[in-house]
């Protein structure tokens, strides 16, 4: 390769050096960027620049011989500038091992048939300034929102992995349910199973326990209006696919609102918004590097028109914060 020069454009204004470089060339590892800029091969405008410099609309960057990096992975393609400008806005918290982020309703978190765009495709513009690019330990499903962590670290990565499978991790949902449940608060303990059918792949609730995984959910009513819709928090004790679309819709009788899977024609209220009405609201799980995490996200835009439509009122969204452990004298 030979030196190259590339005009920064309108929609990466204000956009880092070293991220501009890892969007345009994911292959380039942190070190050898920084080896780069030590040594004046990167310029800005003909003039030596930092990793943190802030690109301006119009300049000129100066792309020395890269090295070449490992063949991208399955389903890993440069992200676009908006693409990494979205991503960017989705982080709520950021620290040395951990990211959260806000997911948005209809993002798929991994790729799968037909998906070619998804987050696990474009997490090189989650790396920021950190040796090792971002990794999924846990998922949310395309249609559901809200908080989802990743980790910086494969040490991070791992910790994380083992608070999930272990439970260690406590999960708050939001969702918005038809018609009001008759029970307004309790435990939901229904197998569950996975099957096929003309609908795709889908779960089902199991009368026989051998028949089926576990699938335990507590839940309880906030606030209901005239029986027509319910807003319930609930927490999954265990993680199955989908399971709190089919407890809702088998355990209670009421599903999800917006979730024609497993509520059909049932699940859509004429004057509401048609997305699927569940939020993954908060999480409360260990730090890799000691104490709590604890982080909460807002409702997506859809839900927040559902709230104002019936007159609930959602208590406001804390920051996240990572409560450090006591120190024992």
């Amino acid at each position: 390769m030979t030196i190259a020069h590339r005009t920064v454009t309108p929609a990466e204004a204000d956009t880092r050096l070293d991220r501009w470089f890892r969007r345009h060339f994911p292959q380039l590892t942190q070190g050898a960027l920084q080896k780069m800029l030590r040594t004046g091969q990167i310029r800005v405008d003909g003039k030596r620049a930092e990793a943190n410099t802030r690109l301006l609309e119009g300049q000129e960057v100066r792309i020395p011989p890269l090295p070449e990096g490992p063949k991208p992975e399955p389903g890993r393609r440069p992200v676009s500038p908006e693409d990494a400008r979205e991503l960017e806005r989705m982080v709520i918290y950021q620290d040395a091992s951990v990211l959260v982020l806000d997911k948005p309703h209809g993002l798929p978190v991994q790729g799968g048939p037909g998906i070619l765009r998804h987050l696990d495709g474009m997490l090189d513009a989650l790396q920021f300034e950190a040796e090792e690019r971002p990794r999924l330990v846990h998922r949310l499903d395309r249609d559901t929102s809200g908080v989802l962590v990743l980790a910086r670290t494969a040490q991070a990565a791992a910790f994380l992995a083992r608070a999930f499978r272990g439970r260690d991790v406590e999960k708050t949902y939001w969702a918005v349910v038809t018609p009001q449940p008759e029970i307004a608060e309790g435990r939901i303990d229904l197998p569950l199973a996975k099957i096929g059918g003309p609908r795709g792949e889908r779960m089902e609730a199991v009368e026989n326990p051998d028949d089926g995984a576990r699938a335990i959910t507590d839940f309880r009513m906030l606030d209901a209006a005239k029986r027509r819709v319910a807003w319930l928090e609930m927490n999954p004790l265990t993680g199955r696919t989908h399971q709190l679309r089919v407890h809702c819709a088998e355990g209670l009788g009421a599903p999800i609102v917006g979730d024609g899977k497993y509520g059909g024609a049932a699940a859509h209220l004429d004057g509401l918004p048609g997305q699927l009405h569940l939020h993954a609201r908060a999480l409360r799980l260990p730090h890799p590097e000691g104490g709590v995490l604890e982080a909460a996200a807002p409702l997506p835009p859809h839900m927040r028109e559902t709230f104002a439509f019936f007159g609930f009122e959602a208590p406001k969204t804390p920051k996240p914060r990572h409560l450090a452990p006591v120190s024992r004298r």
